[in-house]
């Protein structure tokens, strides 16, 4: 697969839900997006940034979708499904597939941020196309499958003081 350089045109794809998860149950921190798209994309040409999150009718959860935008990530936004057991649901993985495939002709780099072994067929589909697969998230929650699956894998977790804040 391409080597890094500074021509490389990315997209940078981050699962909200499942850094946020993640860094709250291992550190009961945040994560410092500014900082994750930065390194995400290393000095390289950035084509798109889109975080996708989930309205819970959290407290401070607009503010927070605010300054996603702020740092330059574009939010794609879906709110939390109740049933009727009580049981709720809300992921982005079809909707991350999708804009990864579509993106797919118009960058070399895809940098999925997510521990999420759902995408492990995405990173070999992006792979098989010429695209380059990156993967960035915290390796004690990560699918095996995934960093696998991926040309690279930045594990958060070692660099806390950077990731996290």
């Amino acid at each position: 697969m391409a080597e890094i350089h500074p021509n490389q045109r990315v997209a940078v794809l981050v699962d909200a839900q499942n850094l946020y998860h993640t860094a709250q149950s291992l550190y009961s921190r945040n994560i410092d997006y500014s900082s994750l798209l930065e390194k995400s994309v290393q000095g390289r040409e950035l084509t798109r940034a889109i975080s996708y999150v989930i309205r819970a009718d959290a407290p401070d959860e607009e503010r927070f979708f605010e300054a996603l935008v702020d740092i330059g990530f574009e939010t794609k936004i879906k709110d939390i499904k109740t049933f009727g057991d009580g049981s709720k649901k809300a992921d982005w993985d079809v909707g991350m597939s999708l804009d990864a495939v579509t993106l797919a002709n118009h960058v070399d780099t895809v940098v999925l941020c997510t521990g999420d072994g759902d995408f492990s067929r995405l990173c070999s589909h992006l792979r098989h196309e010429g695209v380059r697969a990156e993967v960035m998230a915290f390796k004690q929650s990560t699918a095996e499958e995934l960093i696998e699956a991926a040309d690279s894998f930045v594990d958060l977790s070692e660099r806390e003081e950077t990731f996290l804040l």
